[in-house]
């Protein structure tokens, strides 16, 4: 997404001078809103444990109020992202619920929600599950409401601030990628199987009608969204209680987003069913639909939740099969099956610590959204940490070092001449990086993922005499700045592809997080910053710089200058050629 951009100095990025504060008194955020309270038998389910549409209501007005202190005004649920619960909560026991906003957009913004739990008796402490939920001011007299833009002022705060953009960039395309994706994997998995003692999926079906009455809504009559959240929790467990005659856990919510309101006096109409069943899980389909009087029923909210049933030992137990409905239940049966493997690609790439990540994951449409968060995500943390230790400078090019859990990062920083945007229109092809970098032998495009995502094999010498050259398949990420506070970005990692396996004459290189930041420090000069975290195929590379042998980066960078500064006019160039080309083209009509 481009945007107009102001210049902005370093001064202002860095925000205004932090308030004072009392001594002894902590830093707190202005939006943070705290919420403990104590499951009572009331909260719980048969199980003795608190009910997830308890919690989720709790985790709903929490995040709400959060939102609301910042905007100055009453806000509702847009949407919330995947929800992934860790542990059960039993009655005694205390819920701590933590909410605060990481970034305000124009006018909704993204609330982060903790939820953690202490054994008053033990003393231990736990975590439930994180979210992150948007919320959107809602209009005033005066018109549409502007929100104040946040502004960071720790170092998780603005890895938070700076992911906030990357996450609402997955939220925007989330439900056509999905739907592309169902498509497709749909396709290719045939016919449903059948079994002779599967349970009917008739026999899971539920539906259920509430009536919205004022406990149930806002100060603005706007029923809860963790109100909806918590009835259709209700209904998707009935529905699973059917099907394995137990009381089921509730694992995991999809993201979803709720397509309209709801207000006092509606009748709000539940309906859920088993779609498909696992070894060890199934997944439940929930629709909410309001409607008051002879009116048609509104589409409010759907949802995909995921159950288990523990067994004495908390283990999940093996689970009946299901036998879908002729037409729509093979339809749902089947995107089950594909949303689990979409599923569990996203809590393997999103969910793990960057350390965990294996560094080359294998790429393929079905996790290519989930792949691109992950190798944005990486460089931005790696873009808030604040202790770097300056190794090397010279001719202002510095380079600097950082070691934390064995594992050693390092950037090149340097100011260039020209506008930020055409550093980046320049860098984010990595087929001309051997224009400057001799590094890059050659470099060619394997596919384009999507208009922000390009998969390369790059192609550099052997630093030993005699020795074999290696390759790379990099995931190339760009990203233009959602706002002045964010950098042009291009994020790199490695990938796997079955159509480019190793071959005998590279050995095969692998890179973990790369990539540039790129910010505009004032109308004629650009502040370039190359990040990357030392893997064994690159660390040779580099190697000789860190221990002060040599300033073979001072080359490489400057030589990066000069083919900037060669190839500054490019973009101009490029953008009036295409414009040309579309005024002359023979489709274009004429007015």
């Amino acid at each position: 997404m481009d945007v107009s951009r102001r210049v902005m100095t370093s001064e202002e990025r860095k925000g205004p001078p932090r308030v004072a504060v009392e001594i002894g008194e902590a830093y707190r955020n202005p939006t943070e809103v705290n919420m403990s309270q104590i499951v009572l038998p009331c909260h719980s389910n048969h199980c003795g444990e608190l009910s997830a549409g308890q919690l989720l209501k709790w985790m709903d007005s929490t995040a709400c109020l959060s939102a609301e202190r910042h905007a100055g005004c009453s806000c509702v649920t847009a949407s919330v992202d995947d929800i992934h619960f860790e542990h059960t909560i039993g009655v005694g026991n205390v819920v701590t619920i933590i909410a605060k906003v990481n970034r305000a957009f124009t006018s909704s913004m993204e609330v982060g929600i903790m939820v953690t739990c202490e054994d008053l008796y033990t003393d231990s402490h736990w975590r439930v599950c994180q979210a992150f939920a948007t919320f959107v001011a809602r209009r005033t007299q005066t018109g549409k409401v502007q929100l104040k833009q946040l502004i960071p002022q720790t170092q998780m705060e603005q890895m938070e601030y700076s992911l906030a953009a990357e996450r609402r960039r997955m939220r925007l395309i989330h439900a056509e990628i999905i739907t592309d994706l169902l498509s497709s994997s749909t396709a290719q998995l045939g016919e449903c199987q059948e079994y002779q003692d599967a349970v009917p999926a008739e026999r899971t079906r539920v539906e259920s009608v509430e009536l919205v009455l004022p406990p149930h809504a806002n100060h603005q009559v706007s029923t809860f969204g963790g109100q909806i959240m918590a009835w259709m929790e209700n209904v998707a467990t009935i529905s699973a209680s059917r099907l394995c005659n137990a009381h089921p856990t509730l694992r995991s919510i999809d993201m979803f987003h709720f397509r309209g309101p709801s207000h006092i006096g509606d009748r709000l109409v539940l309906k859920s069913i088993v779609n498909n069943a696992f070894k060890h899980s199934m997944e439940v389909g929930v629709c909410a639909e309001a409607y008051q009087g002879g009116e048609p029923q509104r589409h409010i909210n759907s949802a995909f939740m995921t159950f288990e049933v523990l067994d004495a030992d908390r283990k999940a137990r093996t689970l009946p099969r299901i036998r879908p409905e002729p037409v729509d239940g093979k339809r749902r049966y089947q995107e089950a099956v594909a949303r689990k493997k979409i599923r569990l690609d996203r809590k393997y790439i999103i969910s793990c610590k960057q350390n965990e990540v294996p560094l080359s994951v294998p790429w393929d449409p079905s996790n290519q959204m989930y792949l691109s968060y992950n190798n944005v995500s990486a460089l931005k943390l790696m873009d808030t940490i604040n202790n770097w230790v300056l190794a090397s400078e010279k001719n202002n090019v510095r380079l600097y070092t950082l070691e934390e859990n064995q594992t050693l990062c390092f950037k090149v920083e340097m100011n260039v001449s020209g506008s930020a945007e055409q550093t980046f229109h320049l860098l984010s092809d990595l087929t001309r990086r051997k224009e400057w970098d001799r590094h890059y032998q050659a470099c060619e495009v394997i596919t384009q993922a999507d208009d922000d995502d390009t998969i390369y094999r790059v192609r550099t010498p052997s630093i030993r005499k005699g020795g074999k050259g290696q390759d790379f398949i990099l995931l190339a990420s760009c990203r233009k700045p959602c706002d002045i506070r964010d950098p042009y970005l291009i994020a790199l990692r490695s990938v796997t592809l079955p159509t480019h396996p190793p071959t005998a004459d590279y050995d095969r290189g692998e890179v973990l997080c790369a990539g540039f930041t790129i910010w505009e420090e004032s109308g004629a000069v650009t502040k370039v910053t190359y990040y990357n975290q030392a893997t064994p195929g690159v660390l040779p590379y580099i190697s000789t710089d860190i221990v002060g042998l040599s300033s073979s980066f001072y080359s490489a960078f400057s030589a990066c200058s000069d083919f900037l500064e060669a190839n500054k006019d490019s973009l101009a160039t490029s953008t009036a050629q295409a414009k040309k080309a579309t005024n002359t083209s023979p489709l274009r009509k004429e007015p």
